[in-house]
C-alpha cells in the first residue's frame, strides 16, 4: 500500500508517502527561499506529498533564524521557484504555516515584529540568534483581541499567496508548542476570556484561523497538523487532553479539511499517544488521516495495511536521503543524516546527500 497512489481530496499523489515538515534555516535574505531551497524541494519531489518548512504568516512568527515567511510579494517569488521545481519534478506540495508566538527571540525578527502569544509566560530554554548565539526566548506580549483578530487575518492572506505562489495547498501548524497550540494548551493559554479559560474558547483560534483559511481558499487545500500529549516547547499532558482534542478534531472535520496530521513524537523520547485515543481521533475525523512518528517502510506498511492512517510521513529519513522514495522501494540502506548542519546556512547536509543511482556504494556504506 506504501507506494500505491492516493487521491488526496482532488489532489492525485504518486504514493502514500508524505515528507513531513522539518526547519531547515536556509531562507538566509529576508526570510525569502532562493534557489537552493528550491533545488532541496525538487530532490525530494518523489514524495507522494511534501509538506514545506514551518513557514511564518506573519513577520511576528519568524522566531527562529533563517526561517522562511510568507506574507509579502518577495517572498511569493521565492516560493514560486520551489513549487514550479517539485511540480516539474511530477511532485506535490504543501506549505506548512508555523506562527511562532512565543518561542522567540526578539533578534531572529525584523524591524517592527514583535514577539506575541496569548499569555505572558516565557517559553523555558534558549533559541539560536545569528547576532548573539543561543539566548533566552523573548518574553511574549500578551495578544489583545485586535491582535488575535489581525493573526486570523494575516493567516487568510498567507493561503491566499501561497495558492499564488503555486502551491497545491496549506497545512495550519497547530502542534509543538507554536501559536496555534499555545492557544489550544491551558499549559500555556491562561487567559479567562473568549480565547481561553474552557476547552471551547482555547480551541476557538484554531477553528477561527481554519476557517479563514478555508474561507480564502477552500477546505480541500487546507490540512492541520496537531500532536496532542507532546511536551514540546512547554506543552505537555493535562486534564482533558483527550476530549478537548476530540472536539477539535470533529470541528475540523466537519469544515472539511484534507486532512488530519498527527504527531507522536515518542520515538524521540516525548510520552506516546495513547494507542486507543490515536483510533478515536481517526474516527472522529471523516477524511484524509496522516500518522508520523519515527516510521520506516515495514511500519509504516504495517499501520496502513491496519488502516489506522492513510498516508505516512517520514522526517528525519527524508533530510539524508532526497531518494528516499526509492530507497524503500529497493530496500536499501539509508544514509544517516548529519545533525550538525540541520540548522546551518548553504549546501552542506542540505543538498550533497548522494543518491543511489548517484553513489550506490555510499548507500550500504
Amino acid at each position: 500500500m506504501l507506494f500505491e497512489s492516493f487521491d488526496l481530496g482532488n489532489i492525485h499523489l504518486t504514493s502514500r508517502i508524505v515528507m513531513a515538515p522539518m526547519t531547515r534555516s536556509r531562507s538566509t535574505h529576508n526570510n525569502t527561499p532562493d534557489a537552493l531551497v528550491a533545488k532541496y524541494y525538487e530532490q525530494r519531489a518523489a514524495a507522494g506529498l511534501i509538506v514545506t518548512e514551518g513557514t511564518s504568516p506573519s513577520p511576528n512568527g519568524l522566531g527562529y533564524a533563517r526561517i522562511p515567511g510568507l506574507y509579502n510579494e518577495e517572498q511569493v517569488q521565492g516560493w514560486r521557484l520551489v513549487t514550479n521545481a517539485v511540480h516539474k519534478a511530477g511532485g506535490k506540495i504543501f506549505v506548512q504555516f508555523m506562527h511562532t508566538g512565543r518561542v522567540s527571540h526578539q533578534a531572529n525578527l525584523p524591524a517592527g515584529a514583535r514577539v506575541v502569544g496569548p499569555s505572558p509566560e516565557v517559553c523555558p530554554g534558549e533559541m539560536w540568534t545569528d547576532e548573539d548565539g543561543m539566548q533566552p526566548h523573548t518574553a511574549p506580549v500578551v495578544m489583545t483581541e485586535s491582535d488575535i483578530a489581525q493573526a486570523i487575518a494575516e493567516y487568510a492572506t498567507a493561503a491566499k499567496l501561497a495558492i499564488k505562489a503555486g502551491f497545491d495547498g496549506i497545512e495550519l501548524h497547530a502542534a509543538n508548542g507554536y501559536l496555534m497550540e499555545q492557544f489550544l494548551n491551558p499549559n500555556i493559554n491562561k487567559r479567562n476570556d473568549a480565547y481561553g479559560g474552557s476547552a471551547d474558547a482555547r480551541n476557538r483560534f484554531t477553528i477561527e484561523v481554519t476557517k479563514a483559511c478555508v474561507n480564502a481558499i477552500g477546505a480541500g487545500k487546507v490540512g492541520i497538523r496537531i500532536s496532542p500529549f507532546g511536551v514540546f516547547n512547554g506543552t505537555g499532558a493535562f486534564d482533558g487532553v483527550e476530549e478537548q482534542f476530540l472536539a477539535l478534531t470533529r470541528q475540523m472535520s466537519n469544515i472539511g479539511l484534507v486532512y488530519l496530521h498527527l504527531v507522536d513524537h515518542s520515538a524521540m523520547g516525548a510520552p506516546p499517544i495513547p494507542p486507543e485515543f490515536k483510533k478515536k481521533l481517526r474516527a472522529a475525523f471523516e477524511q484524509t488521516f496522516i500518522a508520523v512518528g519515527g516510521f520506516d517502510a515495514k511500519s509504516a506498511e504495517k499501520v496502513l495495511q491496519a488502516d489506522e492512517a492513510d498516508l505516512i510521513a517520514f522526517g528525519r529519513p527524508f533530510l539524508s536521503n532526497p531518494d528516499l522514495v526509492a530507497r524503500m522501494k529497493a530496500g536499501a540502506a539509508l544514509t544517516t543524516p548529519d545533525m550538525s548542519t540541520f540548522y546551518t546556512p548553504g549546501e552542506k547536509g542540505y543538498t550533497d546527500y548522494p543518491t543511489l543511482a548517484a553513489k550506490p556504494s555510499l548507500a550500504y556504506a
